[in-house]
């Protein structure tokens, strides 16, 4: 019976990206992959080429038992259609047995150089960025899958302050397999204590994540000191977190304590969904944008 599903099953056609895409230059890298900018002799158009690293993607995949057949990157990737998670448009294998996706190209910074700068475009659209961000997981959620890895440096703001989040190396379906305790993946700084601690998990996780990201927006800082290994993370979590109202005088009190109640250490007394946080972020927006009016000279309005 192996035999025959062997026999029939599609033959894998690879492509050689060294020929079809013409590299303008790496934009970027990490531990799982490199991008570059190029073009596509395809299409004729500029688009992102990301390239998996053959050895660590085996790695992060051989930690999921092949019954489960989780998705690769590119499958999961292709099916995401919102306007702020960035288009993939395709996916497939190099001739060098590299997974690789084609993504669309957006011009723009990384909301982790904008915050480390506290950028002008970060002060002037705090509560829109964080509202399209939102908007990105809770489709994410609304799609089933968990995202594990939300943090500043995937996330990119162009200079209309238009948010795409750009990385989906970690995404797991949420499903109970994948939600077992054990897998420890993450970017530490901004992983959910029952993560850590490799506890049952779910999407509150990237609640947890988002929550962090935007205590960060605010003061450039995180909720508790930024630690070098899970160990000295876990240590940390386990005390309170930072006040956001005393780090940022000033700001609006809605917004400080829906923050706050992201980064809740218990899941059950943190927001239980992103539609559920966001909605006192988009309240609040709305009532600063009417004070903001009402004080306006009325020529201007």
């Amino acid at each position: 019976m192996n035999f025959l599903k062997k026999l029939f099953q599609p033959k894998v056609v690879k492509t050689d990206i060294q020929k079809r895409f013409q590299m303008f230059g790496q934009a970027g890298s990490g531990s799982m992959s490199k991008v570059w900018r190029a073009r596509d002799s395809a299409s004729g158009r500029e688009v992102v080429l990301k390239v998996l690293d053959k050895v660590r993607t085996k790695k992060l995949e051989a930690r999921f038992p092949p019954q489960l057949n989780k998705p690769t990157e590119g499958e999961i990737a292709v099916q995401l259609k919102h306007p702020n998670i960035v288009s993939t448009l395709e996916h497939g294998i190099s001739t060098n047995d590299e997974q690789f996706l084609v993504m669309e190209y957006v011009e723009g910074e990384s909301l982790s150089f904008l915050i480390d700068m506290q950028h002008e475009l970060l002060r002037k659209n705090r509560l829109g960025i964080m509202i399209q961000l939102g908007q990105a997981v809770e489709y994410f959620h609304k799609e089933g899958w968990i995202h594990r890895d939300l943090c500043p440096r995937n996330v990119v703001v162009t200079k209309d302050a238009e948010v795409k989040l750009i990385d989906f190396g970690l995404v797991v379906p949420n499903t109970p397999p994948f939600q077992a305790p054990g897998n420890r993946t993450g970017t530490a700084n901004y992983m959910a204590p029952e993560l850590i601690k490799r506890q049952k998990t779910d999407q509150r996780i990237d609640i947890f994540s988002f929550a962090v990201t935007c205590f960060e927006m605010f003061t450039r800082e995180l909720p508790w000191d930024a630690g070098e290994t899970l160990e000295s993370v876990l240590h940390h979590i386990n005390q309170p977190p930072r006040d956001l109202r005393d780090r940022c005088p000033g700001i609006d009190e809605e917004v400080a304590a829906t923050i706050m109640k992201g980064l809740e250490r218990d899941p059950r007394d943190r927001w239980q969904s992103m539609t559920e946080m966001l909605l006192p972020i988009r309240k609040t927006r709305e009532r600063l944008h009417r004070q903001a009016k009402r004080r306006r000279p009325k020529s201007e309005n």
